[in-house]
């Protein structure tokens, strides 16, 4: 029951992403109904996208009344303000940074549902299809963070005033701390197989011939390629400077001229040939064709029967979990920090228990802290096939936030009081020299903000 809920937060947080862009459309003898129910400046607020919305919010099991339908339209407005103010102050993002987010979204919600395939059986689309879907959606929302950022990047709190807003709270208003977790990992990838490495290997110079003796690049590379971001690109990767890329590739991507096809490169995702498009100052535009290797499930269980190993020397209590993760662990962002996973969404050890990768999160949800658990599958969105032991480090349960154990969070909600505070103001400002319109149907609506002067 807890892994369906998972899967279904993360189902929800692609409807959101997708709610701006995606119509709500009702028919009427063939024809899309739809109506502008909001203008802010030069940008405008669709019916579907107040739709879209209620939609999305209803998926996550809120009740839509008359109050919430205001409210989420209150925020429609405040984007609209936001991106209307962005053009004017010159507030914008570039398209490599939203191609950045695109791909670290996309990269979350992949592991979080367990794949590529996965995801594309959900939307039925291609992974290009949605990050298209995407990009109009992420650039707005970045130019909108980049421009809020600017309003409220002076507002701050010291100790005194986070004590003042605690005291302050009503009973009823103190946030409650949901439950987190810390775990460390013992990472066993299943290794490459001399045969499945050979084949691979093979089928790359197969690829490579047939290019050298006339075949185009990028139809093969839409055909073939098991990289799926860039093969229905024909391969293309986009301008991109030498930090951006796995060293191996940046060492031969700099290195080629005109339009000749690498060498075949080997890099930790599996072996490449390219061909330079563009080259311009210190970044550079290729195409590129990807064969991974596939794993042999005999290599799986030898990786099984090394965790299993390991985990009984646990038992002797003769080296510790950290030293024998700095040993064997395969995971290298880990290993040298005995083992103790990193959310990348925080830069700290602590998960937010719906933060949990879902083959983590099964396992966790048995155990206590300081216990470790029995060895169980594990598999990286790349495909890579192994096993992993757990130690639960801490884990708390949903508790009223109190001031000396939760100061963190305590300031945090102090901050963002504050900042609410200079959003408002800034809004009363714009209001009075921004165009705004909207619906008769919505004037009743009790906005947290005056948007018509």
């Amino acid at each position: 029951m807890m892994g369906k809920m998972k899967i279904n937060k993360l189902v929800i947080a692609l409807l959101l992403m997708l709610s701006v862009s995606m119509s709500v459309k009702a028919q009427d003898n063939g024809k899309v109904i739809d109506e502008v129910i909001a203008v802010i400046g030069s940008n405008i607020v669709l019916k579907s996208d107040l739709e879209s919305q209620i939609v999305s919010m209803r998926a996550q099991g809120v009740l839509i009344d008359d109050n919430m339908r205001c409210e989420l339209l209150e925020e429609l407005l405040f984007q609209k303000l936001l991106l209307h103010q962005a053009e004017i102050d010159s507030v914008t993002v570039t398209e490599k940074e939203v191609e950045s987010e695109i791909d670290r979204r996309m990269n979350y919600f992949i592991a979080q549902i367990g794949s590529e395939k996965k995801l594309e059986q959900y939307y039925k689309k291609s992974i290009l299809e949605i990050k298209e879907e995407f990009r109009i959606v992420v650039k707005d929302q970045m130019v909108s963070q980049r421009m809020q950022s600017k309003i409220t990047s002076s507002a701050s709190v010291t100790p005194k005033e986070v004590k003042t807003y605690y005291d302050n709270l009503n009973k009823d208003s103190i946030p409650t701390v949901e439950s987190e977790v810390e775990y460390a990992q013992i990472l066993f990838n299943a290794e490459e197989s001399f045969t499945e490495r050979k084949a691979a290997k093979d089928r790359i110079e197969s690829f490579r011939n047939r290019i050298i003796d006339g075949e185009d690049f990028s139809t093969i590379a839409i055909l073939y390629s098991d990289d799926p971001g860039s093969a229905k690109k024909g391969g293309e990767l986009g301008f991109m400077g030498r930090g951006e890329l796995v060293p191996e590739f940046s060492v031969t991507a700099f290195k080629l001229k005109n339009k000749a096809v690498s060498e075949v490169i080997e890099t930790e995702f599996g072996f490449h040939i390219m061909q330079l498009i563009e080259r311009r100052g210190q970044k550079v535009n290729v195409r590129h064709i990807l064969v991974k290797v596939n794993v042999d499930e005999e290599e799986v269980v030898k990786a099984k029967n090394l965790a299993d190993s390991v985990y009984n020397l646990l038992s002797t209590d003769t080296i510790s979990f950290e030293d024998l993760a700095a040993k064997y662990s395969d995971d290298k962002q880990t290993k040298k920090s005995k083992g103790i996973v990193v959310n990348p969404n925080t830069g700290t050890a602590l998960f937010s228990i719906d933060q949990v990768n879902p083959q983590v999160y099964y396992t966790i949800e048995k155990m206590k802290p300081g216990e470790i658990f029995t060895p169980v599958p594990a598999q990286s969105p790349d495909g890579a096939k192994g096993y992993r032991i757990i130690k639960l480090l801490t884990k708390t349960e949903p508790h009223k936030a109190t001031f000396e154990n939760d100061y963190a969070k305590v300031q945090s909600a102090a901050l963002a009081n504050k900042q609410n505070s200079a959003t408002k103001k800034w809004i009363e400002g714009k209001v009075n020299n921004t165009y705004i319109k909207f619906e008769d149907d919505y004037k009743n609506c009790k906005f947290k903000n005056t948007w018509i002067k």
